[in-house]
């Protein structure tokens, strides 16, 4: 069973940056699709961005388009997220998913999912 752990949230001030991780366990992680997700206080989970078992293609929310930046290290086993630019309403638990199908940011595509980091921007 593929198992994910993310790393990297925190306190942050609005306008400034953060990188987030998923780290995979499998060996296999190169053939997974992983999605971001992330979950506000109050509000139902959210997908922002997804990427491919190869890299080659990544999808955005509108919400974050052209501020996050998704990628992946398959011989780390690892995706990121970069946030540039991070606003109040950044402000989530965010998880990371996995799934052997398609691109997707529908949180029922997934399969596999990390335990969540929080990242809280505040001044």
């Amino acid at each position: 069973q593929l198992q994910l752990v993310e790393s990297g949230g925190g306190l942050v001030q609005p306008g400034g940056s953060l990188r987030l991780s998923c780290a995979g366990s499998r060996f296999t992680f190169d053939r997974y699709t992983i999605g971001w997700f992330r979950q506000a206080p109050g509000k139902e989970r959210e997908g922002i961005s997804s990427i491919t078992s190869s890299g080659a293609s990544t999808v955005y929310a509108d919400s974050v388009k052209g501020r996050f930046t998704i990628s992946r290290d398959n011989a780390k086993m690892t995706v990121y997220l970069q946030m540039d630019t991070l606003k109040p309403e950044d402000t989530a638990v965010y998880y990371c998913a996995a799934t052997v199908g398609v691109l997707s940011m529908r949180e029922g595509a997934y399969d596999y999912w990390g335990q969540g980091t929080q990242v809280t921007v505040s001044s």
